[in-house]
């Protein structure tokens, strides 16, 4: 058997035809001189050099000899306006249809909730490594799977309390529809058996000789002879069952006639029979005729307990994109397509979810949100009195900015010995005790916000925050009575008041001292995925 290094792969001839990969023994175009299909060149005698006759005078225009001028036609002049083929054009633009808009959605809330299990697993990775993650992308590794997140659907009110699209949901599986007869039509084609037992009992055929019958070009459904009774019932119920939709006329002339021995003789047997319903789960036995009187029943009997309307509903994701209401499955997959563009939803919900594990949230750059075991503190190494390991961390992370772990420690505290490690091997190499000791002060720093680790892997510190300018003092308005009063005082005569010394006011206490809030300025992070279970 031949190794994979002998066998010789062309990657470029391995996608192509097998026309394009077999090489001609001959060349097929051999008798072909480029220059096929080139018209001659125009000459009036085979003399070379011979140049052609003068026109005549009246070549270029005038009257002729015989026929109209050369300026008209004998049809006629054309009318300004007028070109060959303008009334097939505009019969071809009126006869095209234009294709008819998409419905419109339904007006149901969508809101795709994460798994609290993955959320959870998420938090505890979090905090054990102390990175931070941008939660945007996060929410966007949420939406990937279906199987880490749930979607909730819920109604929408109108400002009159009147709910604006109803939902219902049967119960036997929790299916949601947006009408009753969607779910009843569900129950009765998918749970038929649960509340009925279809059964045939034989009838007298139809009496007469058939040589044709009619059958639906688009089903393949026998609707027996037209010239049969109960031909146009037929037709009418397949129309309404099936093709609603569809005008009736076009459905009517999909209808073809059919002169087979076998399918008439299909239909004869389906009308020698006939379909009894027997009623299960009832004290008294019931026989139905029709599926319609079964339908009727079940609305009656069992579409109070089987169908219900709610105005919210939670779906797993893997189920919440085989829905079989055609409506909540686009409405569903729009605004899927919207969150992953921008999962503004998903990461407000994302938040709520690390908050209650106790995570902390800040900006980066003001912008792009970031979720970390603590957030951003300013480490004022001159006034804060720490050990001199934690200070050399500190001033080699401000020196080498976005430096990483390995690079840190690999500076402040060298391995003594260098060990080779071939490719396909993998030995683990226990730290020193200094590299032990760094990495412990690392991990105090990063858990107190001091020194932030990103999810690529890139340290950087805490800033210290600017100060904010102060706010302009805005003018307060006098209240009307105030006003009233002071323009009162004008209008007043002048009258001598005497005011008499009362009891010192004590001077009002200085307002407290409010310190700026910390903000941070960090160069923009291109985060790696982190591990969604």
């Amino acid at each position: 058997m031949s190794s994979i290094s002998d066998i010789d792969l062309d990657l470029e001839k391995l996608f192509q035809p097998a026309w394009a990969q077999e090489k001609p023994a001959t060349n097929r175009f051999d008798r072909f001189t480029g220059n096929e299909g080139v018209k001659p060149e125009r000459r009036f005698n085979d003399k070379p050099g011979e140049r052609r006759a003068p026109r005549r005078d009246n070549a270029g225009g005038g009257e002729r000899r015989g026929g109209p001028p050369r300026g008209g036609s004998k049809f006629g002049d054309r009318k300004p306006g007028f070109s060959r083929g303008n009334d097939r054009r505009d019969d071809r633009s009126e006869r095209r249809e234009r294709p008819e808009p998409p419905p419109p959605l339904p007006e149901i809330s969508v809101t795709f909730v994460p798994g609290e299990n993955g959320v959870e697993s998420l938090a505890r990775q979090i905090k054990m490594t102390g990175r931070c993650y941008p939660l945007f992308q996060i929410a966007q590794l949420v939406l990937e799977k279906p199987e880490r997140y749930s979607v909730q659907l819920a109604v929408k009110k109108k400002s009159d309390g009147t709910i604006a699209q109803q939902l219902f949901v049967c119960a036997l599986d929790d299916t949601p529809w947006l009408s009753e007869d969607e779910a009843v039509a569900h129950v009765l084609t998918h749970h038929f058996a649960t509340f009925y037992q279809a059964e045939r009992t034989a009838t007298e055929p139809p009496k007469g000789t058939y040589t044709f019958v009619a059958q639906c070009g688009l089903s393949g459904a026998i609707l027996g002879p037209p010239n049969y009774h109960d031909y146009q019932n037929q037709l009418r119920k397949l129309h309404a069952e099936r093709f609603s939709r569809m005008p009736f006329d076009v459905f009517k002339s999909r209808v073809k006639i059919v002169k087979d021995e076998s399918v008439v003789k299909k239909w004869i047997e389906e009308q020698s029979s006939k379909a009894e319903y027997t009623v299960l789960n009832v004290p008294e036995p019931l026989k139905l005729a029709t599926l319609e009187e079964v339908e009727k029943h079940f609305r009656a009997t069992h579409k109070e307990t089987i169908i219900k309307s709610v105005e919210s509903l939670v779906i797993a994701g893997v189920p919440s994109r085989k829905l079989q209401s055609r409506g909540l499955q686009q409405l569903i997959r729009a605004e899927w397509e919207q969150q992953k563009y921008f999962p503004l939803t998903v990461a407000t919900r994302l938040s709520q979810q690390f908050a209650s594990h106790g995570l902390q949230f800040f900006k980066v750059n003001k912008t792009v949100t970031h979720v970390a075991v603590a957030r951003p503190q300013f480490l004022d190494l001159a006034t804060t009195p720490v050990s001199e390991s934690i200070k050399r961390i500190v001033e080699f992370i401000n020196a080498h900015p976005k430096c990483t772990r390995r690079k840190l420690i690999e500076t402040l505290a060298p391995s003594p010995t260098t060990i080779e490690v071939k490719p396909d091997e993998q030995k683990s190499v226990d730290p020193t005790p200094e590299q032990t000791a760094i990495i412990a002060d690392l991990h105090w720093l990063v858990h107190q916000g001091h020194v932030l680790e990103f999810a690529d892997g890139k340290l950087d510190t805490a800033k210290k925050p600017l100060p904010k300018p102060p706010k302009p003092e805005k003018k307060k308005e006098k209240p009307a009575a105030e006003s009233e009063a002071a323009v009162a005082a004008e209008t007043a005569p002048q009258t001598e008041v005497v005011i008499e010394p009362s009891a010192e006011i004590p001077a009002p206490e200085p307002a407290p001292v409010i310190e700026p809030v910390p903000t941070i300025e960090q160069p923009n992070q291109i985060a790696s995925e982190p591990p969604v279970s």
